[in-house]
């Protein structure tokens, strides 16, 4: 009995978007949410990922889809070792490719996906680390979104799409709701 609850209880949460979609905001606050609840949860975030990977000096230089594919496939199988040994992941990184989505739902215990669906045109107000100015200016190339082709995912669990204007408290509990259902 004690070793199916623990089947049942790790779990993988998979936050995506482009950058300056609130990936990592909303993923610090479900976090939160589930530690307060007693929970067991680690949190991993594509900006600290690239930097304990080794390629965030890569993504400074443009990297392409296949860097960015070899290295969301890392994420994903450390994020299956974690889980399976009774931990729920939350991870917030853009790796919108199809390939890492099918992969993630055929091997990721209750693999669990959250998309952020934002308008570019906001993502380019919001800015905050000056993505698509450096874009923009010729600075920087194989942007995911803009000149690198990104698979939004077709059938995530949950679907925030901006024109809702949840706030990321909002966002956070309805993700929690539905997690436990």
């Amino acid at each position: 009995l004690i070793r199916y609850i623990d089947i049942i209880m790790k779990k993988v949460i998979w936050i995506t978007g482009l950058s300056g979609s609130g990936k990592s905001t909303l993923g610090t606050e479900v976090v939160r949410l589930l530690r307060d609840k007693g929970d067991k949860v680690i949190y991993l975030d594509g900006d600290q990922l690239r930097e304990v990977f080794g390629v965030a000096k890569l993504s400074k230089n443009n990297y392409k889809r296949d860097a960015r594919l070899s290295i969301a496939m890392q994420y994903s199988r450390l994020c299956y070792i974690i889980a399976n040994q009774g931990i729920t992941v939350v991870i917030a990184t853009i790796s919108m490719f199809k390939e890492i989505h099918e992969w993630n739902r055929n091997n990721l215990p209750n693999y669990f996906e959250v998309f952020l669906k934002i308008p570019i045109e906001e993502l380019r107000r919001r800015d905050s680390k000056n993505i698509y100015s450096k874009y923009d200016s010729g600075e920087l190339r194989n942007v995911a979104g803009l000149d690198l082709k990104v698979d939004n995912p077709e059938n995530p669990n949950l679907l925030f799409d901006f024109s809702k204007n949840y706030t990321i408290e909002e966002m956070a509990n309805r993700l929690i709701v539905q997690i436990q259902e």
